[in-house]
């Protein structure tokens, strides 16, 4: 079974509880607070498998749930980090937002990705020790991890499509190109899923060839296998668009050309002017009662493609066929890698939720707090300019400057938000 789209549930392990507790000693009087903090809760992670290419494994398992941390112990001990889940996935594979639509990210070529973030550590009373305040009976909660409904959808990394109408050849042509071992019978939509074959060259540059399941009339419609599998193409670099020039199930190869090129224009324009290499198939068995080639190539000519007759059967025009697809895609961009559709800081603040935001002001210094505030602060490095600027966006996204504006502060205030304070500027 080939399974190419697919909802799943993550959720982050939340962060661990800090705790209160006491220093107690033989003879150490006043031993003060020593309750450690919480754990963090562990991260869903994505990553590439390069042994798969279906989303099989998703069937039956589709919650993801990270481990909680653990709750921090007395003597400053500090709990347990929760352990990361991780989630492996096909190269190719979108990971969408299920209410936008949106790509989070392109798992292609790419390391590890954090799709969700576990909760923050609680802090333990130690935490909360001052001259004036010698006992603090009180500690902070973790907070909870991120959790999300995603999308998973599979778009192969491919090099080349072959495209055409059911029982042409494309199967047979992708078996004798490459080690590839589709399904090859004499009867319509034999291949029932995608296959992927590496295809060797002498000089070492080879290329992924994907064999897509015969199209239609009406595929981008959803008629026939064309539909479900049309986004498989949508990474090719170059197409090899395979029709039956022999004539015997008396077809036009100039009006299965038109009809599969308009399908491919209703379900993307842009993939309608990817570069085709038209392969007519089944030379071997051409008669000129069935076919006329001078009509034919001189259609193939007004398309502007490259036209190569080959036979899968004996092998006529293969190798020549990899060569020249060999050539071409030298001369092409690489593979389409998707950039993410959602804006970090907007998703920060989505991921929010429900947020309350408080401004008050303590000797002179404008405290803000909020529980998003919190978890926001766990997944900052104050270290690095980059991070620092992506807290920057979340601050004016999340309405936190206007509040303090409308609050009353200026230019050179003191804000503290927990324990990270800063001027503020407009």
């Amino acid at each position: 079974m080939f399974i190419d789209q697919v909802k799943i549930y993550l959720k982050a392990g939340d962060g661990g509880d800090g705790v209160v507790s006491f220093h107690r000693e033989k003879y150490v009087a006043r031993g003060g607070p020593d309750g450690g903090d919480g754990g963090r809760g562990g991260n869903v992670v994505f990553r590439i498998d390069e042994g798969s290419n279906t989303l099989l494994a998703f069937r039956y398992k589709r919650k993801f749930i990270a481990e909680r941390g653990d709750n921090g112990k007395g003597g400053k001990f500090h709990g347990k980090n929760g352990e990361d889940i991780v989630v492996l996935v096909p190269p190719g594979t979108l990971i969408r937002d299920v209410e936008s639509g949106k790509i989070i990210k392109d798992m292609s070529n790419c390391d590890d990705f954090i799709c969700c973030r576990g909760g923050r550590g609680g802090w333990g009373n130690k935490h909360f020790a001052t001259p004036t305040r010698q006992v603090p009976m009180f500690a902070k909660g973790g907070t909870k991890g991120e959790e999300r409904e995603v999308i998973l959808e599979l778009k192969m990394r491919a090099d080349v499509g072959l495209i055409g109408f059911p029982n042409v050849g494309k199967s047979s042509i992708l078996s004798r190109i490459s080690a590839a071992r589709p399904k090859i019978a004499d009867y319509h939509f034999t291949t029932l899923s995608p296959n992927l074959g590496v295809v060797h060259t002498n000089d070492e540059h080879g290329f992924v060839a994907a064999d897509i399941p015969g199209l239609i009339e009406g595929a981008a419609d959803g008629a026939g296998l064309g539909h479900a599998f049309l986004r498989h193409v949508e990474r090719c670099r170059l197409l090899l668009h395979v029709v039956d020039i022999s004539g015997c199930e008396g077809r036009d190869p100039v009006e299965d050309i038109k009809q599969i090129n308009h399908e491919l224009a209703r379900y993307s324009p842009a993939l309608a002017e990817r570069p085709q290499i038209i392969v007519a198939n089944k030379f071997d068995s051409h008669s000129d009662e069935t076919v006329d080639l001078d009509a034919f190539e001189a259609y193939v000519d007004e398309l502007g493609c490259e036209l190569i007759y080959v036979s899968a059967a004996t092998g006529q025009n293969l190798d020549d066929l990899v060569q020249l697809v060999a050539e071409r895609l030298r001369l092409l961009p690489p593979l389409t890698i998707y950039e993410s559709e959602v804006d970090a800081a907007e998703q920060a603040v989505s991921d929010a939720g429900e947020r309350t935001t408080e401004v008050r002001v303590e000797d002179g210094v404008y405290v803000v707090e909020g529980e998003w505030l919190y978890n926001l602060l766990g997944q900052v490095n104050f270290g690095d300019y980059e991070s620092m600027a992506f807290f920057q966006r979340v601050l004016q996204k999340g309405g936190v400057i206007k509040a303090l504006e409308d609050a009353g502060a200026t230019d050179g205030d003191s804000v503290r938000i927990y324990d990270f304070e800063f001027d503020f500027v407009k």
